[in-house]
């Protein structure tokens, strides 16, 4: 039997509720995070002898909550922690005064606010403080807009296999391969398009199509397996907590610790933050601080390829006792 359709005023009641209930969704997890955009614990080293570094250290702990700092014997262990995406830059204390290491690469947004703040609280008064970026981004793209604005494209490219596989009717292996398959090939044409044209994210080529791939494997796997173990709504489900939750929560514009909390850990949990944070391990750190997210993107797409195997069998053993449920009366005539 089909189910009887929903009276008219109950289906205009619906569409006047959720629509104005999306506004609101999408309005809070865009607009949230970038009206609180602020420093909140950002990992920032200081290096040099001990009392050298104790008034810059003191200056910046004014800023109750912007910092967390490391501190580093001298400038070579500085420069490691950076290049090891322990910090995101440090100040570092010589006899000629501070001096500002930052590393573009891990954000430029973070780049610039250290630029400001130490240049406020660390140097003297209208001295310029000489700044050094450790881990330049690309000079084709020295904001990172590329890798900020790759989020949304992947994001997208991974609900929409996910709902084709889902609304073609491709279950268990089949749907695995055409979802593998299909991240394979995101994951070409999005690495020659900024690795190979437009020379914004370096490193080696494989391991930025791999890390594209992956992420758009773990959006997929996450929207077809939440239709296989939950039907239509799955799908729903799926796409708002990729778009709405994973896209504005990953720090991709700024850091993570720039996010009002928990935003910035939730975006990391998601397979969005996850792939950014990797890429950038993978384009300009050597693969530094890449088991993390990497580990995350594999556990969203083992477990959603996963579910659809499940769903699979679990509507192939619900199927024959549905049928044999609807010959039944046929057989009694």
């Amino acid at each position: 039997m089909s189910p009887t359709p929903l009276p008219t005023h109950r289906r205009i009641a619906a569409v006047l509720v959720l629509i104005p209930t999306l506004v609101a969704l999408a309005l809070w997890a865009f607009a949230w995070p970038a009206a609180r955009t602020a420093p909140r614990d950002v990992p920032l080293g200081v290096a040099g002898p001990p009392a050298a570094t104790a008034p810059v250290a003191h200056q910046l702990e004014q800023r109750e909550g912007a910092f967390d700092l490391h501190r580093y014997a001298d400038e070579a262990e500085a420069r490691d922690a950076i290049e090891d995406r322990e910090v995101y830059g440090a100040v570092v204390v010589t006899p000629q005064g501070p001096k500002l290491l930052t590393a573009s690469a891990a954000s430029p947004a973070v780049a610039q606010l250290l630029q400001q703040a130490v240049a406020h609280q660390a140097g003297a008064p209208g001295q310029a403080v000489p700044t050094e970026d450790v881990v330049p981004a690309a000079a084709s793209d020295p904001r990172g807009a590329v890798l900020n604005t790759s989020v949304l494209p992947l994001a997208l490219a991974g609900i929409g296999a996910g709902v084709a596989v889902t609304l073609l009717g491709l279950r268990g292996l089949v749907a695995v391969g055409a979802l593998a398959g299909s991240a394979a090939l995101v994951g070409a044409v999005a690495a020659t398009l900024s690795h190979s044209w437009l020379d914004a994210l370096p490193g080696n080529w494989w391991a930025v199509a791999g890390t594209f791939a992956l992420a758009t494997l773990a959006v997929s796997g996450a929207v077809a397996g939440l239709a296989a173990l939950l039907g239509r709504p799955g799908l729903g489900l799926g796409a708002l907590l990729m778009m709405l939750i994973g896209n504005p929560f990953s720090g991709a514009a700024s850091a993570p610790e720039m996010l009002p909390e928990p935003a910035g850990v939730i975006g990391q949990w998601l397979p969005p933050g996850a792939g950014v944070s990797l890429l950038r391990s993978v384009a300009f750190f050597d693969g530094a601080s890449a088991v993390g997210p990497a580990l995350t993107l594999t556990w969203w797409a083992v477990l959603g390829l996963g579910a659809v195997l499940v769903g699979h069998a679990v509507r192939g053993r619900t199927a024959p006792a549905a049928d044999a449920t609807e010959r039944e009366p046929a057989l009694a005539r």
